[in-house]
C-alpha cells in the first residue's frame, strides 16, 4: 500500500517554498507564526490544512532540512486540548509560545498509586476564592524539570463518581509549592521526574473547561498521546527501525544464525504492518474521519514491536553488546569502531542502539500499558464487555444491553 503525495505543483508546496524564499533562516518563532508548526491547526494557529497539505507541507520541510521546535507534550498533547476546551484567553497566552518551542511543557497525571486507573487519582485541588489549592504527588513525569507548564490532573469533587469529580488545570511549574525531583532511569538519563504539590495556589483562570469536566479532556490528551507515540521509529516513533538493523546486516555482508534470521523477518514484518496501520490511518484522515480507539491497536503493536527490534539488535551485536558503545555493526564485523549507519536521513551511532535497548523496556508501560491498550480494544472495538460488568456477573448480552 502506497501514497503517492502531489507533484511539484501542488499550491502546498509553492506556498511553502515561497514562504521559505522569504525566510530563509527561519526561527522557531518564524515557523510558528507562519503556521508551519501545526500546519492542521485552525488558524492564526495553523493553516487549517487538510491531511494531503499537511503530508506535502512535511515532505517539503524534510527536503530543506528544517525540523519543528521540540515540545512533543506542548505541541502534541497540551496544545491540541487547550485548542479545543480552552478559552479565548488561554489560546491566546499559551499557544504561540508553546508552538515556538519558546515554554515546554510537560503531563502531570500519573500518581503512584493511579498509573494505569488514572481516574482514581487522588490529588486534589479545592476551590478558595479565585484560586484553586492543590496538595498531591504525581509521577513520571517528562521533563518536569524543564519545563514551564504542566498540564495538571486533579480531583475536585471527592464525592463525584471518580471520573466525574477531576478537573484539568494549566500549572506553572515555579509555582510556590512545586517540587520536582529526578528519576534517573536506567540509561542513565533525567528525563523522568516526581513532582510534590503542598499548597500550591493555581488561579480559577488556569482551569481549563468547565470544573469536575476533566476526565473528557484527559481522554482528548490521552488520544492525541497514543498517535504521537506509535510514530515510524521503533522507540515511540523515535530512533531506529526495523528497516535501519536490516541495513546493517546488508552492509555487513554477515550470515546470521537461522534463529537470528527467523527473529529478522518477524521485526520487518512488524514494521511493514505498522507502516500499512499508518497508511490506513492516513487513509481515514484524508476521507475526514477522526482518529477512534484503533489507536490503542497500533501503540501495542508498536510497543512490543520497538522492545523485538531492540532485543534482536543486541543478540545480533553478540559479546559486543555488553559495550555501551558498540552496536549490531561491530558485532557482525567484529570491530568496535561505533560506525554510523544512515536511516532514511538520520545516523543512528552504536551508542543508540545500546540506549535503545535500555530504553524499550518501557514502551509498554508508558502512554498507556499494553493491558490498558488492550482494554480498549476488547471493550470499544470488538464489543466485549467491561471488567466492571465481568466482576458483576453479566453475561455479554446483558453488557451489550446495559451499554446501549
Amino acid at each position: 500500500m502506497e501514497l503517492a503525495l502531489p507533484g511539484e505543483d501542488h499550491p502546498a508546496r509553492v506556498a511553502f517554498r515561497e514562504w521559505l524564499a522569504a525566510h530563509p533562516d527561519p526561527s522557531p518563532m518564524d515557523l510558528a507564526r507562519s503556521g508551519y508548526v501545526g500546519p492542521h491547526w485552525p488558524e492564526p494557529w495553523g493553516l487549517s490544512a487538510g491531511p494531503i497539505d499537511q503530508l506535502v507541507i512535511d515532505d517539503e520541510m524534510r527536503k530543506a532540512g528544517i525540523k519543528r521546535p521540540q515540545n512533543r507534550i506542548g505541541i502534541g498533547w497540551a496544545g491540541p486540548t487547550i485548542l479545543q476546551y480552552g478559552t479565548d484567553a488561554q489560546r491566546e497566552r499559551y499557544l504561540l509560545p508553546l508552538l515556538a518551542g519558546d515554554e515546554i511543557w510537560c503531563q502531570l497525571f500519573s500518581e503512584p498509586d493511579s498509573g494505569s486507573d488514572l481516574a482514581s487519582l487522588s490529588t486534589r485541588a479545592v476551590r478558595d476564592g479565585d484560586e484553586y489549592v492543590v496538595n498531591g504527588q504525581k509521577i513520571w513525569t517528562s521533563f518536569g524539570h524543564e519545563s514551564q507548564f504542566g498540564i495538571l490532573l486533579a480531583r475536585t469533587d471527592p464525592d463525584a463518581r471518580k471520573q466525574d469529580g477531576i478537573s484539568y488545570f494549566i500549572c506553572p511549574m515555579d509555582a510556590p509549592g512545586v517540587t520536582v525531583d529526578p528519576i534517573i532511569d536506567m540509561t542513565g538519563l533525567h528525563a523522568f521526574n516526581q513532582v510534590f504539590f503542598d499548597d500550591v495556589r493555581i488561579p480559577a483562570e488556569n482551569l481549563v473547561g468547565e470544573e469536575n469536566g476533566g476526565w473528557a479532556l484527559a481522554k482528548v490528551t490521552l488520544g492525541n498521546e497514543r498517535v504521537s507515540l506509535s510514530g515510524e521509529g521503533a522507540l515511540w516513533g523515535d530512533g531506529p527501525s526495523a528497516e535501519a538493523l536490516v541495513e546493517i546486516v546488508r552492509r555487513s555482508g554477515s550470515m546470521l544464525t537461522p534463529t537470528l534470521a527467523q527473529r529478522m523477518v518477524q521485526v520487518w514484518s512488524e514494521s511493514e504492518i505498522l507502516r500499512i496501520l499508518r497508511m490506513r490511518q492516513i487513509g481515514a484522515a484524508i476521507e475526514g474521519l477522526k482518529p477512534g480507539p484503533e489507536v490503542s491497536v497500533r501503540k501495542a503493536m508498536a510497543d512490543e514491536h520497538g522492545k523485538h527490534l531492540m532485543d534482536l539488535a543486541k543478540d545480533v551485536a553478540g559479546s559486543y553488546g555488553l559495550l555501551a558503545d558498540a552496536g549490531p555493526m561491530e558485532g557482525l564485523q567484529g570491530r568496535h569502531a561505533g560506525e554510523p549507519v544512515l536511516d532514511g536521513g538520520g545516523v543512528w551511532p552504536a551508542l543508540v542502539w545500546s540506549m535503545g535497548y535500555l530504553y524499550a523496556q518501557a514502551l509498554t508501560i508508558g502512554g498507556g500499558t499494553s493491558e490498558v491498550q488492550r482494554n480498549i480494544i476488547g471493550e470499544r472495538i470488538l464489543g466485549l464487555p467491561r471488567e466492571a460488568d465481568v466482576e458483576e456477573g453479566l453475561t455479554w448480552a446483558e453488557s451489550r444491553a446495559r451499554r446501549r
